[in-house]
């Protein structure tokens, strides 16, 4: 009986992790550029800087440091605004790549398979949605309670509340979680690799849209901390 409620809850922190990771952002804009224009091991490594930032907001939460950083608004807003900064100079880089095609970027730009990581993690130590995640939901995973797992996915959760409830305060939870992520940050990148084989237009739309949503989530960070300091 153990066994299988560690199976299950293991189970359903995957699921969570994949409801979370999956959703079109500026994460999966950059996973997504970086796979289509370097292959796929690039698009993993990109994949990988988000988890790990992901994996420093989870030691942080526990230790309440993320809370800390919360009480100071002026503090927060700056970290935003530095995230929609640094995601308005990636769009720029992404919108450079719109010409690039996947064999000339692979041939011509090897050296460069190791940016997606730092790019991805410095915009998720930015990224206030996730500083939010870790915040309210992420902090009490390890708490003893009970958690929604589908209605915390972004854009479909209200519609998708009550099918999945689990019990928090499991260490498999959390370990699922990140396996869930790590599933997407290997399966992605791969799917996008092999479709851009069979569609060789794929690299410059995936550069382009890469660029238009890193962009409007720049904007809208800045927004963000502008509104911090010059409030209507």
């Amino acid at each position: 009986m153990y066994v299988a409620t560690v199976v299950v809850t293991l189970l359903a922190g995957v699921v969570f992790g994949l409801a979370l990771a999956a959703p079109p952002g500026p994460m999966n804009a950059i996973i997504a550029e970086e796979s289509v224009l370097h292959g796929w091991l690039a698009g993993f490594k990109a994949g990988l800087g988000a988890m790990t930032a992901d994996a420093i907001f989870f030691v942080l939460a526990a230790l309440g440091v993320v809370a800390f950083v919360e009480r100071f608004p002026t503090l927060r807003a700056v970290m935003v605004g530095i995230g929609g900064v640094l995601m308005l100079y990636f769009a720029y880089g992404a919108a450079r790549d719109v010409q690039s095609s996947f064999h000339a970027a692979a041939d011509a730009e090897v050296r460069k398979t190791g940016t997606g990581f730092t790019k991805a993690f410095v915009l998720a130590l930015t990224n206030p949605y996730q500083i939010l995640f870790w915040l309210t939901i992420g902090v009490g995973l390890l708490d003893p309670g009970t958690l929604d797992v589908l209605a915390e996915t972004p854009y479909v959760g209200a519609s998708l509340a009550g099918l999945l409830v689990v019990e928090t305060g499991s260490p498999a939870l959390v370990v699922g979680f990140f396996g869930g992520i790590v599933v997407w940050i290997t399966g992605f990148p791969a799917a996008l690799v092999g479709a851009e084989r069979r569609v060789n237009a794929l690299a410059p739309v995936v550069a382009g849209a890469s660029a238009v949503v890193l962009a409007g989530f720049g904007v809208l960070f800045l927004s963000q901390a502008v509104g911090t300091f010059v409030p209507a």
